[in-house]
């Protein structure tokens, strides 16, 4: 029943979401003001948000250009979608115009498809749909729309000071059946504060260092910057050899006796490191063979002693596990040295419910202390959980299960969705199993197949949940 209905509005569908992917919504800084919190491209998109939102006889409300909701429904509960409209920037290597739509018999092409902008339009028209059957609302719907996702959050943060929490509610911007965990998220810098003397004549001295440029990301690149005093061409075919031994790619360059290394690795999600090659990481352990100054060989030092091949915090004392959420991970994505100023490592880390982090960092500061480092705390996303078997994640889970015939549980991820900005909220679609995950990639499309059956879930969900009560 619900397909066939979907299959009724398809060109709507389809024209609406080439509307939304034909804007440019990346954030801008620069162009930001007032009237564009985040720049004009983001601002754009969520004002296209209301334009079919009025369109179609919803009401709408804005909060401070940033963020805002279109509301449908009745009822005391307020059922929350909470959805975004700003995209990554496109990067090259694309087939076509990344922000001119190409539909083809099968899919459509363009960035934001899958993430976040086909899932909004299927999630929009499910309510859509259920409002133009008349149907008897037993709670309000507040689709809420976000600007900056892909950045700071600082659309749902500034909405959540003033705006209604929802009861209930799922972010369409992940995976089916459903995500019902996500781990903890922190950042934190470990910064060497103290410049050491060298009693001896140092060999080497450690110029410049540099890797990775997102905590969220393993580095896939580094570079440091060694004056080499004696011994140049052993440096070399020692480097040389390290990168066959490790199976790496990379290079050196000499420049006035200044010897440029570089390590290739493989970038990966930050979310499980140990699936990538951490180009920093592997460029410090070569290093690390190197009688260093001072001041480098103790910053070098830390990495072998806590930050080298441990991927789960094991090093740094922070190994953690639970059957329903996992392992704690550690990403070492920016790492930053330079003889003036010595240097900071930047680490993202995940962990699941139980793990005691304030705890753990304290002990952390404390032991790193002694080594002439500090700890300098980022912002602390504590983990999000919704048990399983709670009757509103088996009613998700149904709806999909009636739309697909698939049986898969949901499961919990150690990324982080806008789901963990409920109390009671799960990321719910619209990636299929069998979906081609090209989010933040080039050539990111969304199946016509997909995207109505997303809408079809989403509508049978909604019934259950906000009709039938």
């Amino acid at each position: 029943m619900w397909k066939e209905k979907v299959l009724e509005y398809e060109n709507q569908i389809i024209d609406d979401l080439k509307g939304l992917l034909s804007i440019e919504s990346v954030r801008d800084d620069n162009k930001a003001s007032e009237d564009y919190p985040v720049g004009p491209g983001p601002r754009e998109a969520l004002n296209y948000m209301y334009t079919i939102a009025e369109r179609d006889g919803f009401s709408t409300h804005d909060v401070d250009h940033i963020a805002g909701r279109i509301e449908a429904g009745q009822g005391d509960e307020v059922f929350g979608i909470l959805c975004h409209v700003d995209v990554v920037p496109a990067g090259d290597g694309w087939d076509s115009d990344p922000f001119d739509p190409v539909v083809t018999s099968d899919k459509i092409v363009a960035r934001g498809t899958l993430d976040d902008k086909g899932p909004t339009i299927a999630a929009y028209y499910a309510v859509k749909i259920l409002n133009e059957m008349n149907v008897d609302w037993k709670k309000r719907i507040h689709i809420i729309v976000g600007t900056d996702e892909e950045s700071d959050w600082l659309c749902t943060e500034r909405y959540f000071k003033t705006e209604e929490m929802p009861t209930l509610g799922i972010a369409p911007d992940a995976e089916f059946p459903a995500i019902h965990g996500e781990k903890g998220i922190s950042v934190f810098h470990v910064v060497q504060e103290e410049q050491a003397e060298d009693i001896d004549e140092p060999d080497y001295e450690l110029h410049a260092f540099e890797s990775g440029q997102r905590y969220n990301m393993v580095p896939d690149d580094a570079s440091a910057k060694v004056l080499v005093k004696e011994n140049m061409t052993d440096v070399i075919q020692n480097f040389e050899q390290f990168l066959v031994d490790h199976n790496l790619e990379g290079g050196s360059t000499v420049d006035s006796g200044i010897l440029e290394l570089n390590v290739k690795g493989k970038a990966v999600h930050g979310m499980d490191p140990s699936i990538g090659v951490n180009a920093g990481l592997y460029l410090l352990h070569f290093l690390s063979q190197l009688k260093l100054d001072k001041t480098a060989a103790n910053f070098v030092k830390f990495s072998e002693q806590y930050l080298f091949n441990s991927h789960f915090g094991e090093k740094m004392g922070m190994k953690f596990h639970t059957d329903s959420m996992g392992d704690v991970t550690t990403n070492i994505g920016v790492i930053k040295y330079d003889n003036q100023n010595g240097g900071k490592y930047g680490i993202n880390l995940r962990y699941p419910e139980g793990f005691e982090y304030d705890k753990a960092m304290n002990r952390f500061d404390e032991e790193v202390k002694a080594l002439g480092f500090k700890l300098n705390l980022g912002k602390n996303q504590v983990p999000h959980y919704v048990d399983k078997n709670d009757p509103f994640v088996q009613k998700l889970v149904q709806a999909y299960r009636n739309q697909t015939g698939d049986k898969t549980e949901p499961y919990t991820i150690g990324g982080g969705t806008y789901a963990r900005n409920l109390d009671k909220g799960v990321a719910f679609g619209a990636m299929f199993e069998d979906s081609e995950d090209l989010m933040h990639q080039k050539n990111e499309y969304i199946t016509k197949k997909q995207l109505l059956n997303a809408t079809s879930i989403y509508l049978e969900a909604l019934y259950t949940l906000c009709v039938e009560g």
